[in-house]
C-alpha cells in the first residue's frame, strides 16, 4: 500500500505565484520601508569614523558590563579593523539592526496581544514553531521572489527567522507577572494601558531582553545565508573563502561575525541582568 500523493509543493507554489502576481503594490511597500531604514543604517555606520564607533561601543559597554567588557569590546572591533574587514562589518551590523528593529517592533506587540488573548496565542503558536523549525534556506526563496537580490530580501528572510523568540518570551514574561501585583494596581486604581505600561512591561523586561538577544543571535546566524543572494557583509568573506577553498579567508569572516555577535550578546544579557535587578 502506498501512500496518498498530497501536492503540499504545488499548493505552496501557487500560493507564491498568486502573491507575486496580485500583491506587487504590496511587496514594493515593504522593499521601500525596508530599504530606507536598511541604507539609513548603513551610511551612518560607514560614515562615522571607526574610532569614534570604538568609542562610543566600550563607553555603552563599560555602563553596562563594566570595564573589562569595554576593554575586550574595543579589542575586538580594533580587530577586525585589522582584518581589512570593518566595511563588511558595518554593512552586516547594519543588515542585523535593521533585521532586530523590526523583528522586535512586530514580535513584543504581538506577544503583548498573545498575552492578554489565548485564543490569539492558539493560532499564533504553530505559526512560530514553523517559523523556528523550517531550516532557513526555505525563507530565501519566497524572499527572492517577492524581492529579487539584494540586502532587502535578506532582511526579509533574517527578518522571518528571527522573530519567534521577541513573541515567546514577550508573552512568557507578561503571563509570569505576579497576580498579586496585578490585583494592587487595580486596587489603586490603574486602568488597562496604565497596568501594561507601569506594571506587566517593566517586571517581564528581563524575559523581553532575553528575547530580542535571541533575535540578535540568529539575526547574525542568517548573515552567511544572505550572501547567497547577495547581501554582502561578512558573510560573503565566508562564502568567497569556501568558494576557494580558503581556510583562512573564512576564518577572518567568521572570526569577525563571532566577535559582533560576543558584544552584542554581552551587551544585551548585561542589560537584561540589571533590569532584572532593578525589577
Amino acid at each position: 500500500m502506498e501512500f496518498a500523493r498530497l501536492p503540499v509543493g504545488q499548493w505552496m507554489n501557487a500560493v507564491v505565484d498568486w502573491m507575486v502576481d496580485n500583491l506587487a503594490p504590496l511587496f514594493r511597500g515593504i522593499r521601500q520601508v525596508i530599504g530606507t531604514l536598511l541604507n539609513t543604517t548603513e551610511d551612518f555606520l560607514q560614515w562615522l569614523p571607526w574610532p569614534v564607533l570604538i568609542a562610543l561601543v566600550a563607553l555603552l559597554m563599560w555602563r553596562v558590563a563594566g570595564w573589562r567588557g569595554a576593554l575586550l569590546s574595543a579589542a575586538g572591533l580594533y580587530l577586525i579593523g585589522s582584518m581589512e574587514l570593518w566595511d563588511r562589518a558595518m554593512t552586516t551590523l547594519a543588515l542585523m539592526l535593521s533585521s532586530v528593529t523590526l523583528a522586535v517592533a512586530i514580535g513584543v506587540p504581538l506577544g503583548i496581544l498573545c498575552a492578554k488573548n489565548d485564543r490569539v496565542l492558539a493560532v499564533v503558536r504553530p505559526i512560530l514553531d514553523m517559523m523556528q523549525t523550517m531550516p532557513a534556506f526555505v525563507y530565501l526563496v519566497p524572499a527572492l521572489m517577492f524581492f529579487g537580490i539584494g540586502k532587502v530580501p535578506a532582511v526579509f528572510a533574517t527578518l522571518v527567522f528571527a522573530t519567534p523568540p521577541s513573541v515567546r518570551l514577550t508573552n512568557l514574561g507578561i503571563r509570569q507577572v505576579p497576580r498579586e501585583v496585578l490585583e494592587a494596581s487595580q486596587a489603586f486604581g490603574a486602568t488597562p494601558w496604565q497596568m501594561l505600561v507601569k506594571v506587566q512591561l517593566p517586571l517581564a523586561m528581563p524575559s523581553i531582553m532575553t528575547g530580542i538577544n535571541q533575535t540578535i543571535m540568529l539575526s547574525l546566524s542568517m548573515s552567511v545565508l544572505s550572501a547567497m543572494i547577495a547581501a554582502g557583509g561578512l558573510g560573503q568573506e565566508v562564502l568567497r573563502g569556501l568558494s576557494q577553498v580558503n581556510l583562512g579567508r573564512s576564518f577572518e569572516g567568521g572570526l569577525a561575525i563571532v566577535v559582533i555577535a560576543m558584544i552584542l550578546d554581552r551587551m544585551s544579557q548585561s542589560w537584561g541582568r540589571r533590569r532584572r535587578r532593578a525589577a
